[in-house]
C-alpha cells in the first residue's frame, strides 16, 4: 500500500504490483481482445464483460497515466454505467486510491467505504477498509480509525490488510 501510495504520488513509475493490477480479484474476461465489429456489435449489449474490461482498462489506464482527473470521472462513469460489473468492486477502490492522491480525503473514505457496503463479498473489501482507516487516521479521527483496523483483524485476519492494520493499531 505505501508503495501503491508512493506511486500514486509520484514517487516511482512503473505497473502497480500483480496484487493491486487493475483486475485483481476480478474474473478474467476470456481476454481484453475483442475485434472491432465485435465491439460494436456488443455495444448496446448491457453486461458484455469484454465491453466492460476494456472499459475498466481504459480507466485504469489513466491512472498509470497520472492523469488522476480523468481516471477519476472514468471510474464514476463505469460504476454508474456497470454498477453490478465483475469489475465494479475495483473500480470502486481504485477511485478511492484516485482520490487520496489527489488529496481529497473525504471522497476517498467515502470511495473506500462503499466497497464494502455495494460489494460486501469483494476481495478488495479488506483491503478497502484498511484504506478507510487510513484515511480516517489522516483525517484525524484516530478512535474511528482504531475501530476499522480492528474490524479489518476481527473480519479479515488472514488478509495482507489485517497485517498492516495490526502494525496501525500498534503504532496509535
Amino acid at each position: 500500500y505505501q508503495s501503491l501510495d508512493q506511486r500514486l504520488s509520484g514517487g516511482a513509475t512503473g505497473a502497480p504490483a500483480t496484487q493491486n493490477s487493475p483486475t485483481a480479484g476480478a474474473a478474467n474476461a476470456g481476454g481484453a481482445s475483442v475485434a472491432p465489429n465485435a465491439s460494436a456489435a456488443a455495444s448496446n449489449a448491457p453486461g458484455d464483460p469484454a465491453k466492460e474490461k476494456l472499459y475498466y482498462d481504459a480507466s485504469f489506464e489513466l491512472i498509470k497515466a497520472k492523469n488522476f482527473d480523468k481516471a477519476s470521472q472514468a471510474f464514476e462513469a463505469f460504476l454508474r454505467k456497470y454498477p453490478n460489473s465483475q469489475y465494479a468492486g475495483n473500480a470502486q477502490y481504485w477511485l478511492g486510491e484516485v482520490n487520496v492522491a489527489q488529496g481529497r480525503l473525504q471522497a476517498a473514505g467515502q470511495a473506500f467505504a462503499k466497497v464494502s457496503q455495494n460489494y460486501p463479498t469483494h476481495n478488495k473489501v479488506p483491503d478497502s477498509l484498511y484504506k478507510l482507516g487510513d484515511v480516517e487516521q489522516r483525517l484525524g479521527n484516530v478512535d474511528k480509525a482504531k475501530v476499522i483496523f480492528q474490524q479489518v483483524l476481527t473480519q479479515y485476519p488472514s488478509s495482507s490488510a489485517a497485517q498492516l492494520a495490526q502494525r496501525e493499531l500498534k503504532r496509535l
